[in-house]
């Protein structure tokens, strides 16, 4: 069975019909917990009202250098449940689109000056989130773009490289890393339909891409570097790129053989890759990354990296669990837990009185209440469709 791509993209409109929504009813679903819902719709809101008031004069969000982080706002705002925010398009939602598309580059790419990939792909998303077919030559642009930042080291066509199929961040730092890859091919599987209107743009090679994602995988099965580990605490899930862990390693005493540690949001990530390279839910490496990741399920912090990137992997787990179809975990112990409702619940407790959120660690930008608030509100808005 394929992975339930269908159902994805449950944080964007464009999954929506274009029509004028119909009148609200109230339904019931068995099973729904129809308060939490409630409270999550009520937590939804006040974010979204915290983001409104905190949205600069000229359309941005927390920062004009970076437009990925009005484009995460600007997704918040599109998937709001009742569609909202798509009634007659708001004054400010304008602004933060021509915000967002005044950054467009002579290359195609959409940013400012660094981070180009990180900053392209996020605004593509937030155009097709827009659901607007003015937008099309830009995305098509912006496309072709992130095809041209794929790494091929060495000799060129052969992936005789562990970062080659990858992408990194696009100006700096001549590496493919998983964050990166996993936001290109997002940005890139979204936009799958308009490479078919112009097949000179090319595509991204997919197999170039796969190879590179397993290359980040404790998966000796088939990541044949030497780091790559079969013990429990590591199989199946991922590092950073392909010599480096943000979780670091760890040094076997008596054979010295180094190990990369896997940790959590990184894995969701490479799970969500695997996904949009169309990778079957059956796979071997798929589901040793689904494994890895309940084995290690936790809300408490971003499993082996404690409370940094803690909301990129509450936003990443969300995204990834929504799209794999998983209601229900099971843990090592054998218990199941509905991560929707825990998470829900977790996300709940710490918003701010104001609305927003926040981490405490500043690690990846996340003591930043705007970034933070999109990636809350964008997790809540795909549990709430589930609860």
């Amino acid at each position: 069975m394929r992975l339930l791509i269908t159902i994805t993209l449950t944080l964007l409109p464009l999954m929506a019909s274009a029509a004028e929504p119909k009148p609200k009813r109230t339904l019931v679903v068995p099973g729904s917990d129809v308060s939490l819902q409630n409270e999550v719709q009520h937590a939804i809101d006040r974010g979204l009202a915290w983001l409104e008031k905190n949205q600069h004069a000229n359309g941005y969000w927390s920062t004009a250098d970076h437009p990925a982080v009005t484009a995460l706002a600007l997704m918040a705002f599109q998937g709001h449940p009742e569609g909202k925010y798509r009634k007659g398009s708001p004054q400010f939602l304008k602004k933060g689109y021509e915000f967002v598309l005044s950054h467009r580059q002579a290359d195609g790419g959409i940013y400012v000056k660094d981070l180009p990939n990180y900053n392209t792909a996020l605004s593509m998303m937030a155009l097709v989130a827009a659901n607007d077919p003015k937008h099309e030559a830009t995305l098509r642009a912006a496309r072709k773009y992130l095809v041209g930042l794929q790494w091929d080291f060495d000799e060129k066509g052969k992936t005789d490289n562990p970062l080659d199929g990858g992408i990194g961040y696009g100006s700096r730092y001549p590496h493919s890393d998983m964050s990166n890859t996993l936001l290109a091919l997002e940005a890139l599987y979204y936009t799958k339909h308009l490479a078919k209107d112009a097949p000179d743009a090319g595509d991204l090679n997919w197999a170039a891409a796969i190879q590179f994602i397993q290359n980040c995988q404790n998966l000796p099965a088939y990541n044949k570097q030497p780091w790559a580990s079969d013990d429990a605490k590591n199989k199946g899930g991922f590092v950073y790129h392909p010599t480096h862990s943000m979780a670091g390693g760890e040094t076997n005493a008596a054979t010295g053989r180094v190990s990369l540690r896997s940790y959590g949001s990184i894995s969701y990530a490479g799970m969500l890759s695997y996904i949009y390279a169309d990778l079957k839910r059956d796979d071997p490496r798929v589901s040793a990354v689904f494994d890895w990741l309940r084995g290690n399920y936790t809300l408490e912090e971003n499993p082996g990296m404690g409370p940094q990137g803690l909301f990129y992997y509450y936003h990443t787990m969300t995204k990834a669990l929504t799209i794999y179809g998983a209601t229900e975990l099971e843990l090592k112990d054998g218990k199941r837990v509905n991560w929707r409702k825990e998470l829900a619940q977790r996300l709940l407790n710490l918003q701010a009185r104001d609305g927003s959120w926040a981490n405490e660690n500043n690690r990846w930008w996340e003591k930043d209440p705007a970034l933070v608030t999109a990636y809350a509100v964008l997790a809540l808005e795909m549990i709430h469709r589930g609860l």
